[in-house]
């Protein structure tokens, strides 16, 4: 660059693209060096400023086909991941506990674990500057790793959402490993599966809901980039609900039980019971069947979860104990107390109908594109917004999901349902908080959607404040997991 003080504007464009270029070709900004505050090293700190996308291991296999679960990382590899320190400097932290930003944040990671949070202009000694990266987050948020509560990984989602649940085997475990990538570019770390279809797992031979497969090689197989995965196994229904093949079917109360544990058995993580019915009217199950299912799951260590899009599930449901209501689109006011007073989660996935109210400008689908399908679209979506403010006032907990693929969102629009949130009358906080910590207490795992000295640095990074603007969710630049 030229030393005085005026530079032309052909100058500038030659320095700039000799800073991209050197930007490309090693993933920092030009190798540029940004002095420690309190250097105590002899070498220069490494400077990253472009998006670090998930950063670890990308999956094998050809283009559209699963991908090779990698092996367990080596000796030799947990150890130099066990020296990798990263200091984020000058980010502000959003974390769903505040109304407001926390400005001129540094945190310092170490071996994947936050050993410190501290203001930018009193960092005090960050240690040697050899192999540490420093982070320029300035004029970004940090936010933890999000949760959402309410997927379904092996399904894709969009205008035919259920018609979809039929592809082939191999199509939907192909369609877990692309969600999986959707999810961590989107900053969501935790995903809570609640209903996949029963097949012969292509890889592992075993005839299960196939979310617990894919579970299952996420946690085991190195896959580092991808979301931990707590999984319902698949919907356990009355018979005549869901269209044949997409669910468990049961007739009676008998049934219900043994297919309840059965899914235990397979190796679930929770139970799905299905509340709506062939009557839309009627709840399939009374609350004492639904009790003596969740006593049963309950006594095994499980919990126990039900799908409720109609008031008279969600009664029977809440009645009968269940822990958490997915979707709640129409409770009333005693529901909610019932809810509020036993620690019933309600399951948010207002985003739904939205998407589906998108759909009319996208598809020809008449159910969507249509004036009185529109019209049916906005009332259920008010009714869902009603329902929403009940629980709110009488206080229960709610966590954010997208159902995405048993519904029509994809795997990476978590952000679109803490817009609706607070659309519905949240609070910013109270809809990141739903989104983030409420859901890490909904899996029962105090580190899920937290951002804590001696916690797991799962975090990722946004441009603005998703406290004042939460379409900033959308803007990720940089994500990072832990290993």
């Amino acid at each position: 660059m030229r030393s005085d003080p005026v530079m032309t504007r052909r100058s500038f464009l030659v320095a700039s693209a000799a800073l991209t270029v050197a930007a490309c070709n090693d993933g920092t900004s030009a190798g540029a060096v940004l002095p420690s505050r309190t250097p105590t090293g002899s070498q220069p700190a490494r400077v990253s400023t472009a998006p670090s996308g998930v950063g670890g291991e990308r999956p094998t296999g050809a283009p559209g086909q699963a991908a090779t679960p990698t092996t367990v990382p080596s000796a030799s590899a947990r150890a130099a991941a066990a020296k990798r320190r990263t200091l984020y400097r000058d980010g502000a932290l959003a974390d769903g506990r505040a109304s407001r930003p926390r400005e001129g944040v540094s945190i310092l990671v170490e071996g994947g674990i936050i050993r410190w949070i501290r203001p930018s202009d009193d960092e005090g000694p960050v240690g040697s500057s050899a192999g540490l990266d420093i982070v320029d987050a300035s004029g970004s948020t940090i936010v933890p790793g999000m949760v959402d509560a309410h997927s379904h990984v092996t399904m894709p989602g969009g205008a035919h959402w259920i018609d979809r649940g039929g592809d082939s085997t191999e199509s939907l475990v192909a369609v877990a490993e692309a969600n999986g990538r959707l999810l961590t570019n989107a900053g969501v770390r935790w995903a809570r599966d609640v209903g996949s279809v029963r097949r012969v797992d292509p890889v592992d031979g075993r005839e299960r809901a196939l979310s617990l497969g894919v579970r299952d090689r996420w946690r085991t197989g190195g896959r580092r980039e991808y979301p931990h995965i707590r999984a319902a196994g698949t919907w356990l229904t009355r018979r005549g609900t869901l269209p044949l093949g997409l669910s468990v079917e049961v007739d009676s109360a008998d049934e219900l039980l043994r297919a309840a544990l059965a899914q235990l058995d397979d190796g679930a993580d929770l139970v799905k019971l299905y509340l709506d019915g062939p009557d839309p009217g009627t709840s399939p199950w009374s609350a004492a069947e639904i009790r003596r299912v969740v006593a049963a799951v309950h006594e095994r260590g499980a919990r126990v979860t039900a799908h409720s899009g109609r008031l008279s599930g969600a009664r029977a449901g809440v009645a009968g104990g269940v822990d958490a209501l997915e979707h709640g689109f129409e409770l009333d006011a005693d529901v909610a107390a019932g809810m509020a007073k036993q620690g019933t989660f309600l399951v948010s996935t207002l985003a739904v109908f939205r998407s589906w109210l998108s759909f009319g400008r996208t598809t020809h689908i008449e159910r969507f594109s249509s004036g009185s399908g529109a019209a049916a679209i906005r009332t259920r979506l008010e009714a869902a917004e009603a329902s929403l403010v009940h629980a709110r006032r009488a206080g229960v907990k709610i966590a954010a999901g997208t159902d995405f693929g048993g519904g029509s969102l994809r795997a990476n629009q978590l952000a679109w349902e803490v817009e609706s949130l607070v659309a519905a009358g949240l609070e910013p906080e109270d809809a990141l908080a739903a989104a983030t910590w409420r859901g890490g207490e909904l899996l029962g795992e105090p580190s899920a959607g937290v951002v804590t000295e001696g916690g797991p640095a799962d975090l990722f990074l946004v441009h603005g404040d998703p406290l004042s603007d939460p379409a900033a969710l959308w803007r990720v630049w940089r994500v990072d997991w832990t290993d």
